[in-house]
């Protein structure tokens, strides 16, 4: 080793590899972050369902589309009084509701309005943005 540091060769192969090593630690630990945040996305949505009110639900038939910049997409679809949560996009959305995790978070958690993240940009939304304000009834925060 003592050797090779005191090479110019040997020190351009170590610095080489450095990098490389330091590469593959950020690439390894990227991933590990995007598994957590999946989980962390599952865990909000399992929770959604468990929250739902039926009572609120009554009359309303509706699939709300979560499209969420660093999650994937998810939806939850609201019929007869019960509730389906599934990832993926539904392809029938009746509102489309785009975010990122942390205001998903902050929303389900009581930490920040919906109507407030909505109206100051944090959450944009296509379809029946009406439909969208009885989410908090829906799902309220225990």
């Amino acid at each position: 080793m003592k050797k090779a540091l005191n090479n110019p060769v040997g020190r351009t192969l170590l610095r080489g590899l450095l990098k490389l090593n330091a590469k593959r630690y950020q690439l390894k630990n990227k991933n590990d972050n995007e598994v957590s945040e999946m989980a962390d996305l599952n865990a909000i949505f399992t929770e959604m369902k468990s929250r739902f009110n039926a009572d609120a639900a009554a009359g309303t038939d509706a699939v709300f589309q979560y499209e969420i910049s660093d999650g994937g997409e998810w939806y939850v679809s609201v019929q007869d009084g019960g509730c389906e949560v599934a990832e993926g996009n539904s392809g029938d959305a009746t509102v489309t509701l785009r975010m990122d995790s942390a205001t998903l978070e902050e929303v389900m958690s009581g930490e920040t309005d919906g109507m407030q993240a909505f109206m100051t940009g944090r959450i944009q939304a296509d379809g029946d943005i009406m439909l969208a304000t009885k989410l908090a009834a829906l799902f309220p925060v225990a």
